[in-house]
């Protein structure tokens, strides 16, 4: 199983970034998905998840701001971040919900500073 999370950077307070995140070795149509992260010296967090069908939940922290999509046919999985803040400054994973344990990437770092 492979889930490569790719699109971090680095973004000024209140600028997007779109993640995506490729899988492969999974049945993708009909697992949920999810995007998580972790801050440096914390445990990873869900941040948000979407089912085979479309519906989706969110985070508090991350609610009205975050936008989880999938696309079936490209077997990947979307995190659009609107109006960035530096406390979402993080390494993003995504991983099947609940997560699989051997199927966590590398990650990608999203640092939002001025």
């Amino acid at each position: 199983v492979q889930l490569q999370a790719s699109g971090g950077g680095l973004v000024q307070p209140g600028g997007s970034l779109r993640l995506s995140c490729a899988a492969s070795g999974i049945v993708f149509s009909i697992n949920i998905m999810g995007w998580y992260r972790q801050f440096p010296g914390k445990q990873r967090e869900l941040v948000a998840r979407i089912t085979s069908i479309g519906s989706t939940n969110y985070a508090d922290s991350v609610k009205g701001r975050f936008t989880i999509s999938r696309d079936n046919a490209k077997k990947t999985v979307y995190l659009q971040m609107n109006s960035l803040k530096p406390e979402d400054t993080a390494v993003y994973y995504c991983n099947t919900q609940p997560p699989g344990p051997d199927y966590w990437g590398q990650g990608t770092l999203v640092t939002v500073s001025s």
